[in-house]
């Protein structure tokens, strides 16, 4: 994400959704002989692709809409409601659709459909939650004044054109060479005319022009329903006769649910109950890569923090390998890199001795920075559990192995815990978690680090520079290149150490075959779902 917001935590996102009784009922994997399935996740907040952050409304969205550009199964960019997407400066973008296309009112899919929509996205005043992934197409500024209490200029972006009914016409405010992934996140969908109408009726049952449509309006709390749209033009043609997403308040009630076969599928089951799962579910237990990742962060605008000796020092005396086998059962992935490995442009072990546990090394490096004077307070939210019990460890490790004697735990809910960050409120390192918008080692690098973006006060013209660079190259593996050399800053400087990458086990019944969860926004690919 751009702008003046940074992309969404997968743990906050969590438990920011709205709370709904769950409607545990009949209809699951009892009635799947319809040709229909039943999945368990937490309640959406919003059901129009640029109105939301959430990744439970983007399991829906992703298969109300269809992009311009949608991921493959590896995270690759091809062209889904567009036929071709290309620009010769990285900066000045020509998209063709694709004809024929029609949304779920039998209204034509057009330029005009996307601009429209990526234009009222952008309006500040329209408050829209998807509205800074805009931010970097010429004119965004002048639908946004710093001075919210201002009226805009205007409500069209200056750089986005409606050439004629299948071209569309992007200029950028500087060249991005990945224009084209960030073009598969959800926020990109088309709106049909008729959601201007009445945008909060929309909400409740949106028309789309993906290969599934609303069965009856959004039913709060309790389920959506889709069925197949006959309609649909595209290659993501539904290998099933619809499903349904049941809402839940909590995971647990979801895998009790799914063990009692009222659901047939959920895709994150409770971490504790993994081991459980795995000796109930058998070959039904779903396991898939994520790109989440867990970090401690600095808050370098405190002069306590300010050497760079201090934060290796911390980063080092923790155990990352013991509190992976002692919290998460050795499932996760320890970093070794500030990109996961499902990320182009990883390399193992690029994080070097930063990430390595060395209590020899890091009493050195504490020492040399001259130790650290008064308490140390160390933040999490109270999403989950498992940040306590590893936080635990972790201040354990810094007594032991640096002599931190006077250490802090401050557990914030989660319902304050961003806007505590954004705030700059917090006295020392804080736990937090990253989730990319698109598979590009550029939406883990700038959102987090760039000097106007981040959260820790961090500036550096070299690491700017080489994003930029990235930004404006001509080829992948050049950007590549220059995103790599800009990690490398950021290891040296280490305001903000990685942990661990989140790996995730879904589950489901007998009844349904042939799942595909990505690690990406479009999350479950539900029209490959077969079901017997």
């Amino acid at each position: 994400m751009f702008g003046r917001g940074l992309s969404r935590s997968a743990g906050a996102v969590a438990l920011a959704l709205s709370v709904g009784a769950a409607a545990a009922g009949c209809g699951g994997g009892d009635k799947a002989s319809d040709g229909t399935f039943v999945a368990g996740h937490p309640e959406p907040d919003h059901l129009i692709p640029g109105n939301t952050t959430s990744s439970y409304s983007w399991d829906v969205t992703s298969e109300l809409f269809e992009n311009l550009v949608d991921l493959d199964k590896t995270g690759n960019p091809v062209n889904a409601a567009a036929s071709s997407v290309e620009s010769k400066d990285q900066k000045v973008w020509t998209i063709k659709i694709r004809p024929g296309q029609k949304f779920h009112n039998d209204e034509p899919v057009t330029a005009a459909s996307f601009v429209d929509a990526w234009n009222y996205a952008a309006y500040g005043p329209n408050a829209f939650e998807g509205n800074d992934y805009f931010s970097q197409i010429k004119g965004y500024a002048d639908l946004n004044p710093e001075d919210e209490k201002a009226k805009p200029k205007t409500d069209k972006l200056s750089g986005l054109k409606a050439v004629d009914e299948s071209t569309i016409e992007v200029t950028l405010d500087a060249p991005f060479s990945q224009f084209k992934l960030l073009l598969t996140h959800p926020a990109y969908a088309p709106l049909p005319k008729a959601a201007y109408n009445d945008i909060k009726g929309f909400d409740n049952k949106p028309i789309g022009n993906g290969p599934y449509m609303m069965d009856g309006a959004w039913e709060r709390n309790k389920q959506i329903k889709l069925k197949v749209f006959p309609g649909y033009t595209g290659t993501r043609k539904p290998k099933n006769k619809g499903f349904t997403w049941r809402s839940y308040a909590s995971q647990d009630t979801t895998y009790t649910d799914l063990r009692a076969k009222r659901i047939d599928l959920m895709q994150s089951i409770p971490a504790a109950k993994v081991p459980e799962a795995k000796r109930l579910l058998g070959k039904n237990v779903l396991p898939r890569e994520t790109g989440t990742f867990d970090y401690l962060g600095f808050p370098l605008f405190d002069k306590r923090f300010a050497n760079a000796d201090l934060r290796k020092a911390i980063s080092m005396a923790i155990d990352r390998n013991g509190i992976n086998k002692a919290v998460y059962n050795g499932e996760y992935t320890v970093a070794d890199s500030l990109l996961p490995p499902m990320i182009k442009g990883h390399r193992p072990g690029a994080c070097g001795e930063l990430c390595t546990y060395n209590p020899t090394k890091a009493k050195e490096l504490y020492d040399k920075a001259g130790g650290f004077k008064g308490t140390l307070e160390l933040y999490f939210s109270n999403a989950q559990p498992s940040y306590e019990q590893w936080m635990q460890i972790v201040a354990n490790s810094l007594k032991q192995n640096l002599g931190i004697t006077d250490i802090q735990f401050r557990k914030i809910p989660v319902s304050d815990y961003l806007s505590m960050l954004s705030d700059r409120k917090e006295k020392g390192p804080y736990r937090q978690n990253w989730e990319a918008d698109y598979p590009s080692a550029q939406n883990y690098l700038e959102p987090q680090w760039h000097s106007t973006k981040n959260r820790m006060a961090w500036t550096s013209k070299e690491f700017d520079g080489l994003i930029a660079k990235g930004n404006g190259a001509s080829t992948d593996d050049e950007a590549i290149k220059f995103y790599n050399q800009a990690e490398d800053v950021a290891i040296r400087e280490a305001p903000l150490v990685p942990l661990w990458i989140w790996k995730s086990f879904g589950g489901k019944s007998d009844k349904i075959d042939n799942i595909t969860i990505t690690p990406y926004a479009n999350g479950l690919l539900a029209h490959e779902v077969t079901v017997k």
